[in-house]
């Protein structure tokens, strides 16, 4: 079991609990369960899928927390159980255990006091033995590393990047030694291949978003990190995407209200994580994610609409928690996605087309992608 011991899991099945108080967790559990109506030994994995976890339909009790070890590997959705069966015995189908609760909204007082106590408290109880912090300058990453002080600070991107721009500004401001690592094009090359390999993924987006993180992620381990600690969450949880601020009115949503559309791109945390999570871990590191411990998400659930964000300033409360706690330039400095900022997005995109992947090609950067992994 990843991520929490067997008891806590077990406790929290039993219970229903979606939010038990962990960082997230995942693995094989044998219990005897009242709720499950049977024994055994199930595949577990909580509620927003902070861990991957992947079982082969080919191999009766065959499991692993990376895909490439499978053949045929699927994923255990986020909050579900599956239970093991053994060589002889009949298929089994995945459950739905946890789902994420739906509290209704605290007061404004309350849920401001709810996000700063549980947004603190995680941030400074990462274990600072080893690691390291992802930092591009804004709230998320800032806040990340506040709470651990030591830590060293790196930012990854190409050379005249927002992100390293961004991230020297907020160093300098926060009185941190910042670890710039610039991509060159051939760095590019190189991982691409590597991260389909982790991930199993090759449209265009998912690899524009995993280059960054797998080259900071590479040099961190050269340098003798073992842990990555990263702002991963922040955007969903608070009301950090232009569509949410436009909801109802934003086509991306579905959600009449921001705190519905908060709850859409909630709900994609499994999928990004899944990607981010494995991204990490085949460059060398264990990502440490503070900001999507239950404690946090807990409290980012009961925000009213108007503390995540009223159209103008968005990530409302998250800012607030980190009101003398940052520089306040710091506070309120905007970030771009990873993708957008480190310019790897840009970057691939100039080398698809220099390999001959035009633009008015269909999907002519995710054709460019899988060109690099056969040609490998």
């Amino acid at each position: 079991m990843r991520g929490a011991s067997p008891d806590r899991v077990a406790a929290a099945l039993d219970s229903g609990d979606p939010l038990p108080g962990t960082a997230g967790f995942a693995g094989r559990l044998d219990i005897e369960s009242s709720t499950l109506s049977r024994d055994g030994s199930f595949l577990v994995r909580d509620v927003l899928g902070r861990q991957p976890l992947f079982f082969s339909p080919a191999e009766p009790t065959a499991w692993s927390f990376d895909p490439t070890e499978l053949d045929d590997p699927r994923r255990l959705p986020a909050g579900h159980v599956r239970q093991l069966r053994s060589e002889d015995g009949e298929d089994t189908e995945s459950q739905q255990v946890w789902s994420l609760p739906e509290p209704p909204a605290f007061d404004d007082e309350a849920a401001l006091d709810a996000v700063r106590d549980a947004v603190l408290g995680r941030v400074r109880a990462v274990d600072a033995d080893d690691t390291a912090v992802a930092f591009s300058g804004g709230v998320d990453s800032a806040l990340v590393a506040a709470g651990i002080p030591d830590a060293p600070c790196y930012v990854a991107g190409f050379e005249g990047s927002h992100d390293i721009e961004a991230a020297r500004d907020a160093a300098e401001a926060m009185g941190r030694d910042l670890h710039v690592v610039e991509f060159t094009h051939d760095d590019l090359k190189r991982a691409v291949p590597e991260i389909v390999r982790a991930t199993g993924r090759t449209n265009a987006m998912d690899v524009q978003i995993a280059l960054p993180l797998y080259l900071v992620a590479e040099r961190v381990a050269a340098d003798g990190y073992d842990r990555l600690a990263v702002g991963q969450g922040a955007d969903e949880l608070f009301g950090g995407y232009a569509k949410v601020a436009n909801a109802p009115d934003d086509h991306r949503v579905d959600a009449e209200t921001v705190r519905g559309a908060t709850r859409e791109v909630v709900a994609t945390l499994p999928d990004q994580l899944e990607r981010d999570v494995l991204t990490l871990r085949a460059a060398g590191v264990e990502p440490a994610a503070p900001l999507l411990h239950d404690d946090v998400v807990a409290a980012a659930l009961g925000l009213p609409g108007h503390l995540l964000t009223d159209g103008d300033e968005r990530k409302i409360s998250l800012r607030r928690a980190a009101a003398g706690v940052l520089p306040d330039d710091v506070a309120a400095a905007d970030k771009k996605a990873v993708q957008y900022g480190s310019l790897a997005a840009r970057e691939l995109d100039r080398l698809a087309r220099r390999a001959g992947f035009k633009r008015r090609m269909d999907d002519h950067v995710g054709q460019y992608v899988r060109s690099l992994v056969e040609n490998r």
